[in-house]
């Protein structure tokens, strides 16, 4: 672990390798699981305010969710979560012309319709968060629907944590970012050096 601020952060983020292959897990992360997208406090509000820009977007199963029960509920952890279809698919998804699932939001958001990207923990995936009292802890989710994105951040020789760059600076800001990365460099630095020796 590497301490940063009041964080702990995995070393998984410097020590593994992570590039998004959506082409091959077709989006898995937006619909498998047992639960929705945790949310931040203020992103509740926010879904419910950009719902219309994107209703037409969603499949006739998310609507009927989101018509009975809302954007969110709260999960057997107590946590904000996105609302779900058939106990997995997140009520947001909806598919690309090749079948791929994707977030309806962030289409929104690329289409310039609304100005908000993706609730937090989605563009943070696959990194989950977590507060204790004197702590933040950031952790690595790994997977197996996430497999062929480590296959991909091996041969690109991407870190976790620079691909995730944007999220981590969004969540803990840019100064936060660059003491992690500069962490990182020495760790990897004297990690070589003693492989090495």
């Amino acid at each position: 672990m590497l301490q940063i601020d009041h964080t702990l952060v995995s070393l998984d983020l410097i020590e593994r390798c992570f590039v998004c292959d959506v082409a091959k897990c077709r989006g898995a992360c937006c619909v498998e699981g047992d639960a929705g997208a945790p949310l931040e406090k203020d992103e509740f509000d926010i879904l419910r305010s950009i719902l219309p820009a994107v209703w037409d977007d969603l499949a006739p199963a998310s609507q009927a969710v989101i018509r009975k029960q809302g954007v969110a509920y709260v999960d057997v952890e107590g946590d904000v979560v996105t609302s779900i279809v058939d106990g997995k698919d997140c009520v947001f998804t909806c598919r690309d012309a090749d079948g791929i699932c994707r977030c309806a939001i962030e289409k929104a958001f690329r289409e310039r319709r609304i100005g908000f990207l993706k609730p937090l923990s989605c563009h943070l995936y696959p990194l989950r968060v977590t507060r204790y009292k004197t702590f933040t802890a950031v952790n690595y989710n790994r997977w197996k629907i996430c497999r062929t994105a480590e296959i991909a951040g091996e041969h690109m020789q991407t870190p976790l944590y620079r691909f995730l760059r944007e999220p981590l600076i969004r969540k803990f800001g840019q100064v936060w970012y660059e003491q992690l990365d500069l962490c990182a460099r020495e760790y990897l630095k004297r990690k070589h050096h003693s492989e090495n020796q």
